[in-house]
């Protein structure tokens, strides 16, 4: 999965050890699997080159999946390379 951190979720990450998020949609801090049960719990952290991304390794607690729609994965969908006339970008 991806998602936005800012200064507070990191903090909070780094200090608990269970992945915490910012919801820039809902305007307000989340911690993973607060009501889904698949909380992050954080076995490493790494950061690019540039330090402007960071990468979560962690254990999924509850069924095991990360994604709302109840998928391990959020990137569940491939693309056909050479046809872009198929793109959809509503979110389905």
């Amino acid at each position: 999965m991806v998602a936005y951190m800012n200064e507070e979720a990191l903090r909070l990450t780094i200090d608990t050890g269970v992945a915490h998020y910012w919801s820039r949609s809902r305007k307000s801090l989340w911690r993973k699997g607060d009501t889904s049960g698949q909380v992050q719990t954080v076995t490493e952290i790494r950061t690019d080159c540039d330090q402007d991304a960071i990468l979560l390794k962690v254990r999924v607690g509850g069924d095991g999946n990360s994604c709302h729609t109840g998928r391990r994965s959020c990137f569940y969908r491939k693309m056909k390379m050479g046809d872009a006339s198929e793109l959809v970008f509503d979110g389905h």
